[in-house]
């Protein structure tokens, strides 16, 4: 089988998806017809489908979950009155409680609390829940074991990440500007990313 042909195939299947499809499953399609087609010969033929879109609107993402085609962030103003729906914002809040939980996991109500020096509102954890962005990793060997919280693989997929260690360095968030408080360092390494995670997610 051809490598432009191997190409076309991971393209349209990438396309026609509604979630990032693994290597696995990639390597999968090919099992029938052309068996001769591994992980190692898909990943090269992934690899020269992202040189192609190189300089196009789209892209080639490999995020937790498997790979996807998307939507360039720069993309997302142009493509706006296309949307009937415009991509959730979440609050503040939210997003420095997520922040949290990312970077200090496995972490419970009352260590963010803490940090963050307010109650958390229990719609916060409810939303985070029900997006499966964190889910309840264990409980805290203290009296009343808390639930402790960590993050997801759908975290990762909807931030565009791989693993939770292309979080940016919080030495990196802050190198343009001046040490602030705990909670805002960790909520400007999500906010670096969110823009491109809604454009992603509206694509």
């Amino acid at each position: 089988m051809e490598d432009t042909e191997i190409k076309h195939v991971l393209e349209a299947a990438l396309l026609a998806a509604t979630k990032p499809l693994p290597v696995d499953k990639l390597v999968g399609l090919f099992v029938t017809k052309a068996p001769d087609v591994d992980k190692e010969i898909v990943l090269n033929a992934l690899t020269a489908l992202a040189n192609d879109y190189e300089d196009r609107g789209l892209q080639v993402q490999e995020v937790a979950s498997g790979f996807r085609i998307q939507i360039r962030s720069r993309m997302a103003g142009w493509l706006q009155p296309l949307w009937e729906e415009r991509p959730p914002r979440y609050s503040r809040a939210l997003l420095e409680t997520l922040s949290l939980i990312a970077y200090r996991q496995p972490i419970t109500r009352s260590e963010i609390e803490d940090v963050r020096g307010v109650a958390v509102n229990p719609n916060i954890i409810r939303t985070m829940l029900e997006r499966e962005w964190i889910r309840v990793v264990g409980h805290r060997d203290v009296p009343g074991k808390p639930e402790m919280f960590g993050t997801t693989k759908q975290f990762l997929d909807y931030f565009g990440l791989r693993s939770i260690d292309e979080l940016p360095a919080l030495a990196e968030i802050n190198e343009d500007g001046p040490q602030v408080s705990p909670q805002a360092d960790l909520i400007e390494g999500l906010e670096a990313v969110e823009e491109d995670a809604a454009a992603s997610e509206s694509n």
